[in-house]
């Protein structure tokens, strides 16, 4: 009802913009999330990378050196996402800052510098995890939705022919009478939806049952019956459509305590973001999708609170940009609707994939659901895109920016394992020598990282030409990520004898879970008899130096980029929690 490409607050056009609202949240949120998205789990666990486990392997992984294209689709939608998880917190904090400005306009040069400090000290408070800020997440929610639900109401009953819009009608009008302009505002409709994704990547922290009975007892209630409450004092008062949220209290002290409840609200819902990039960042390592970063957990009871340092302050870096750069949540809007929409639509594409592929469902009935979420996704998507100068670039750059890391890091790492398989020496030859003597056999164990459990590392073949020695136990270690969140105890490791002093051992682990190597090896050693101590053994690590010529497979560029994130990664050591002081590095030279 306000901005450049604003519509009159006549009362007709306000009625098709409720009923717009009504809808998208009945259709996106509880139709197209809770009752259909949310029923396609990983063992319990949401979002699109554990849609993307769901999806039978071929049309995953591709060929050896290449992925999928429904892969390709989904890390685009994970790229976006990250875009999601940087604009929030910025557009989150600074709308409900802005209401400032409402209870008295001299404020308005403090909003941005005042957002800047709640945004920074919300990301240093980061490294202290998230049990402090989840002790009031529940009643300061109660609250929120209570306070929304209040005065909507009140709005409502002095003004109760809003109701009308409750029927698709008005909504259907809405476009016949501002055309190409109803477009336009239906990129600002979709801000009303925007936490349906991260509803569904957080279903493995909540269940599906208790989401379900929060948003259809307070949440969908409370947004519905505050939407309307504005619209029914727009209609009484068209001046307060430019911010009809903190016109709903008298200005004066009403306007500040509803702006400091706006504000602690926004922490959560940013901190409830945040802790959602950190969570599709693991998953993207542990999918092998993304390059090792320090993933720390927070808390001993909950295994989904973890921080990620790498990842927290390079979102508090973008989001400081960000409202400094725009400057108001409605400049920022823009920018937002576009990451949102997109990860919707491919949301939609992968539960398709996943309903035909993994389920089995008729062709005929996939694509008819198919068709129901695209005729709301591709509507807003559009709508969003219309605004792509305007900000709207923004998610789409950081979204190519993550794409391009996490293609890169999957393809270089899996050329890395092909070249590693020809460089491998087969086990019987290196078996056949050991035999044979010539090798000193040292006292203790040593472990050797093996990228695959059917040959013998090339480390290993470099570590013996160069030493000519071995120490009396030798453990070839793979470890396995599954596509599945956890792995019981139960399955954690597997060891097997080969002979000469060799085992071979296999540690799994969801990608849910952080790997530890020793706790593997300790678990291996009492089930199988595994002859070692892990705190004692030498761990013999890989170190890989990159050419990046024209000649290999992956081209100078791509290996360039991929060489930086390897540069960059975490260590094989901190990642699989390995003593540093027990390891030995061994440096190869290669070209992919």
């Amino acid at each position: 009802m306000s901005g450049p490409h604003g519509v009159a607050p006549a009362p007709a056009s306000v009625l098709g913009v409720l009923s717009l609202i009504f809808w998208s949240l009945t259709m996106v949120v509880a139709v197209k999330y809770l009752t259909l998205v949310m029923r396609a789990d990983n063992r319990g666990e949401g979002g699109i990378l554990a849609l993307l486990a769901l999806v039978p392997r071929p049309a995953r992984n591709g060929t050896p050196t290449s992925i999928g294209w429904l892969a390709v689709l989904i890390l685009l939608g994970a790229g976006l996402l990250f875009g999601d998880g940087l604009i929030t917190p910025a557009i989150s904090v600074l709308s409900a800052v802005e209401g400032l400005e409402v209870a008295a306009p001299g404020l308005r040069p403090v909003v941005v510098p005042l957002t800047c400090a709640i945004l920074l000290g919300l990301f240093l408070l980061q490294r202290r995890g998230t049990a402090g800020v989840g002790k009031l997440f529940g009643p300061v929610m109660l609250l929120w939705f209570s306070t929304l639900a209040v005065l909507g109401l009140a709005h409502i009953v002095r003004g109760p022919a809003v109701l009308a819009a409750l029927s698709p009608h008005y909504a259907v009008s809405f476009f016949l009478e501002h055309g190409f302009r109803g477009l336009l505002v239906l990129g600002a409709v979709v801000l009303v939806v925007t936490g349906g994704e991260a509803l569904y990547a957080d279903m493995g922290h909540f269940g599906r049952g208790p989401i379900r009975l929060s948003w259809y007892c307070l949440v969908m209630p409370a947004l519905v019956l505050n939407y309307f409450g504005q619209g029914a004092l727009v209609l009484a008062r068209p001046e307060a459509a430019s911010n009809p949220f903190y016109a709903m209290v008298p200005t004066g002290p009403w306007t500040y305590a509803l702006v400091v409840l706006a504000a602690v609200a926004t922490v959560i819902a940013s901190q409830a973001l945040i802790s959602g990039v950190y969570s599709l960042t693991s998953q993207a390592i542990q999918l092998g999708y993304f390059p090792r970063v320090t993933v720390q957990h927070t808390s001993s009871t909950t295994e989904g609170q973890i921080y990620v340092p790498e990842i927290n302050w390079a979102l508090a870096f973008g989001c400081l940009a960000l409202v400094l750069l725009f400057k108001s949540s409605s400049n920022l809007a823009a920018a937002y609707g576009v990451a949102v929409t997109g990860t919707m639509a491919i949301t939609s594409i992968a539960y398709f994939a996943v309903v035909r592929r993994t389920w089995g469902w008729p062709l005929g009935r996939a694509v008819a659901v198919l068709g129901l979420l695209l005729l709301f996704d591709v509507p807003f998507l559009a709508a969003n895109l219309l605004k792509f100068f305007s900000g709207g670039y923004v998610p789409l750059l950081v979204g190519a920016l993550f794409f391009a890391l996490m293609y890169t890091w999957r393809r270089g790492r899996a050329l890395l394992a092909l070249r590693y398989a020809d460089l491998a020496t087969p086990l019987e030859r290196l078996l056949s020598s050991l035999g044979a003597g010539g090798t000193v056999r040292v006292p203790g164990a040593c472990v050797f990282m093996a990228s695959s459990s059917g040959h013998v590392p090339p480390i290993l073949t470099h570590h013996l030409r160069h030493s000519r020695a071995l120490h009396e136990t030798v453990v070839l270690l793979t470890v396995g990520v599954e596509h599945r969140p956890k792995v019981r105890a139960s399955e954690r490791v597997e060891a097997t004898p080969l002979g000469q002093g060799l085992w071979r051992v296999v540690a799994r682990f969801g990608f849910m879970e952080q790997p530890d190597v020793p706790a593997a090896l300790s678990l291996a050693a009492k089930r199988f008899a595994l002859p070692l101590v892990p705190s004692e053994t030498t761990y013999y690590i890989g170190r890989e130096t990159l050419l990046a010529t024209s000649a290999g497979r992956m081209g100078r560029w791509g290996e360039l980029f991929f060489a930086f994130l390897s540069r960059n990664a975490l260590g094989a050591t901190a990642y699989f929690r390995i003593p540093p002081d027990r390891v030995v590095e061994l440096g190869l030279q290669l070209d992919l």
